[in-house]
């Protein structure tokens, strides 16, 4: 029996969150599914599973993104379609919200805000800190509802990926979203092979 292909999801897949999660990927030795890139999410789960067959090695970095679409969207589709997948561990989901209405959301374990810090509050597109503390913060976007049926050991949600004020452009090294990465690769007790250490 075949090891399983270790996973991170990220909920965003726009051409400035595509920037940032490639550019993470480089800087902490991980694999990325370029392909999975676009809003929305232009492959399907079945294509994105080949495609992680491919990799050399893992984790492996994925985008999904609904583009904007409250009920279940290509993205989500593609998402749930992967996470179910029994080649397929899924190490936790970097959870972006969005201004999507009419969202269930999803209970994350922690948040990071646009200033870094992880807290107990959700967070909204803009990586502010909203409503009150919660031992489970929501996080409502587009491309989190299918979480909800879903079986993910971690969950981090973040605003929205390579922006928040500028506070995680790609330029910055988008320390938002790495954090986001990290803690999930933190949680799990997975090594990975950091090209920067700080």
């Amino acid at each position: 029996m075949s090891k399983k292909i270790k996973v991170i999801m990220i909920t965003d897949g726009d051409h400035v969150a595509q920037a940032v999660v490639e550019d993470i990927a480089v800087s902490l030795g991980l694999r990325c599914i370029s392909a999975s890139g676009g809003n929305p999410t232009p492959i399907s789960g079945q294509e994105i599973v080949g495609l992680l067959k491919t990799v050399h090695h893992d984790p492996v970095l994925v985008m999904f993104d609904d583009r904007g679409d409250r009920y279940k969207g290509d993205g989500e589709r593609a998402l749930e379609y992967v996470a179910s997948h029994p080649d397929i561990e899924v190490l936790g989901v970097v959870a972006v919200a969005s201004n999507t209405p009419s969202t269930l959301g999803i209970a994350t374990d922690e948040c990071i805000t646009c200033r870094g810090d992880i807290v107990n509050r959700s967070v909204d597109k803009n990586g502010d800190m909203k409503g009150k503390n919660h031992d489970k913060p929501i996080i409502t976007g587009d491309t989190v509802d299918v979480l909800n049926d879903l079986e993910v050991p971690f969950i981090v949600g973040v605003g929205d990926v390579g922006k928040m004020h500028s506070a995680d452009d790609v330029r910055r090294g988008a320390p938002i979203t790495r954090k986001a990465i990290e803690e999930i690769l933190k949680q799990s007790g997975v090594s990975y092979d950091s090209k920067t250490k700080n």
